[in-house]
């Protein structure tokens, strides 16, 4: 099943996922809140399972614009779109996986740290519209 994906595929698929948790986790910056963040997103993208486990968890890091939030919610939410069509058309029993993995993870972030913020609500809305 690993070379169900091509890497171009893979990076999509890694790009919206990490770019989620990016979004999230910057739309109420901290260090110390970073941090707790960071671990947070971690594990839930390591509890995946099967191909979206295999995805998020080997090769190399995507490359996400760090900022402005537009730029990187440009480059983000296509992503996140386009990994659902991929999944959709080539591995459609990983289609939800991968969206309550990308879920989970933003919003483990989002409650890692002095609970949810309005910013952080506003990201994860825009990434669940993304996700279909």
């Amino acid at each position: 099943m690993s070379d169900l994906l091509t890497d171009e595929e893979r990076q999509v698929l890694k790009t919206g996922a990490f770019g989620a948790v990016y979004l999230v986790s910057h739309a109420d910056p901290g260090f110390f809140s970073m941090l707790r963040e960071s671990l947070a997103a971690s594990d839930a993208l390591a509890h995946s399972t099967g191909l979206i486990r295999d995805v998020l968890t080997g090769g190399d890091q995507p490359r996400v614009p760090r900022e402005p939030p537009e730029a990187v919610e440009a480059v983000v939410l296509p992503a996140l779109r386009e990994s659902v069509a991929i999944l959709r058309s080539k591995a459609p029993e990983e289609e939800q996986r991968y969206r309550d993995t990308v879920l989970s993870a933003v919003r483990r972030v989002a409650e890692a740290s002095r609970g949810v913020r309005a910013a952080e609500r506003t990201a994860i809305e825009k990434i669940e519209a993304a996700l279909g």
